[in-house]
Order: C-alpha cells, then structure tokens, then sequence
C-alpha cells in the first residue's frame, strides 16, 4: 500500500515519463500504466490511490511491481490461479455457487 507521506507520489503520466525507453525508443505509454494499476500484468497489479480525480503511484511501487514480475517463479508451488485468468466455465461455476449461497441466505 502507497504511503503518501513517506512515498515519492508521482502521476501515472509522470510514471510513463520516467520509465526507460522501449522498442525502438519508443515511451511508455500512460494507458500501459493505468493498465497495471487496474488489470495488472501476468497477476501482479501495480498499486496506485486515487488524489482527487487523478490516479497516481509511487515510485517506490513501481520498484516493487517490477520486482515481482523479475521474481524467478518456483517451480512446485502451487499457487492459486489469479482470478483474471479464469475460464468461462470457472467464472460460471463461482456464479452459480455466489447464487446458491444468497439464495440460503434468503437474500
């Protein structure tokens, strides 16, 4: 979680301006950056907090965002799927139970 008082709070636009260049030197752009404060990358998701109508980050989260997408990925450890990377089928059997649930709750 952001700290704002101890963290270098920077807008995601300020982010995108920091980061190396890409291919072909081309800038990141702000869209990538929103992306992995809202949908995340490969199920790690960039923290972010909100100031007002701007979204921002720090760049002490985007230190430790890019080391859990460098950390090596163990093998045998059984990690639970991310739930961004669920099937139809999945996504349909959890909505069924979530119904099945409220319906004893009598809601």
């Amino acid at each position: 979680m952001i700290d704002s008082q101890c963290e270098s709070v920077v807008t995601l636009a300020q982010a995108a301006e920091e980061l190396p260049r890409r291919r072909r030197g081309r800038k990141t752009h702000v869209s990538t950056i929103y992306r992995w404060a809202t949908a995340g990358c490969r199920g790690v998701v960039l923290e972010s907090i909100q100031i007002g109508a701007t979204r921002c980050t720090s760049r002490e989260a985007l230190q430790r965002f890019f080391e859990r997408l460098s950390a090596p990925v163990q093998a045998g450890a059984g990690s639970a799927p991310s739930p961004l990377g669920r099937t139809l089928a999945q996504r349909q059997r959890a909505s069924a139970e979530a119904d099945r649930k409220l319906s004893e709750l009598g809601a």
